[in-house]
């Protein structure tokens, strides 16, 4: 099957932001390469609006097609 080009991670500490990032919920990672070369990831949080986070807040997963597909539609709902 065609991979596409997003990035995904699981949030493993929301201790400082635990209204904002669900811990274990999976994140779409958007682009942002100043901010991963300051330690950083760019995720839409619980807000709905993106806001950088330290990169060792997450782990960076591989997803099958189908559940990215799933986790791309939900997000635009």
């Amino acid at each position: 099957m065609e991979q596409t080009k997003n990035r995904f991670v699981v949030c493993i500490n929301n201790d400082e932001y635990p209204a904002s990032l669900e811990l274990h919920k999976i994140y779409r990672i958007l682009p942002d390469a100043d901010a991963e070369q300051d330690g950083d990831l760019r995720v839409t949080d619980e807000s709905g609006e993106d806001y950088l986070y330290p990169a060792e807040w997450f782990v960076l997963i591989s997803l099958p097609y189908e559940v990215e597909l799933s986790v791309m539609h939900t997000a635009t709902v």
